[in-house]
């Protein structure tokens, strides 16, 4: 189950971040995957960005509390229903702190 803010992302925390770009493959566009993805981030407080390529893939860069971002990733292994998740690639990166919330790039 998720919880609204269960991690909130305070500046002066000493909670370990974690930041990661996905490229979603399979059954990802048109079927609400961006929004479900940005709905799902909302509540579980990561911040990042998701968009569609045009190649039918779909990429993500999230970072969060490190278990936020845990759960974050293993929901969008899942997808939202009507969708197929074949395979997700996964970088790890640095967190940066830049982003304060998450947008659907278009």
């Amino acid at each position: 189950m998720l919880y609204r803010n269960e991690h909130p992302m305070d500046e002066g925390s000493n909670v370990q971040k974690k930041a990661a770009r996905l490229r979603i493959f399979g059954r990802v566009q048109g079927v609400g995957f961006r929004y479900w993805t940005s709905h799902i981030a909302e509540r579980l407080g990561v911040s990042g960005w998701v968009r569609n390529e045009r190649d039918g893939s779909v990429t993500v860069e999230c970072e969060g509390p490190e278990d936020m971002v845990d759960r974050f990733i293993k929901q969008v292994r899942q997808g939202p229903p009507g969708s197929r998740v074949d395979h997700v690639e996964i970088t790890p990166l640095s967190p940066k702190g830049t982003y304060r919330r998450f947008s659907i790039e278009f």
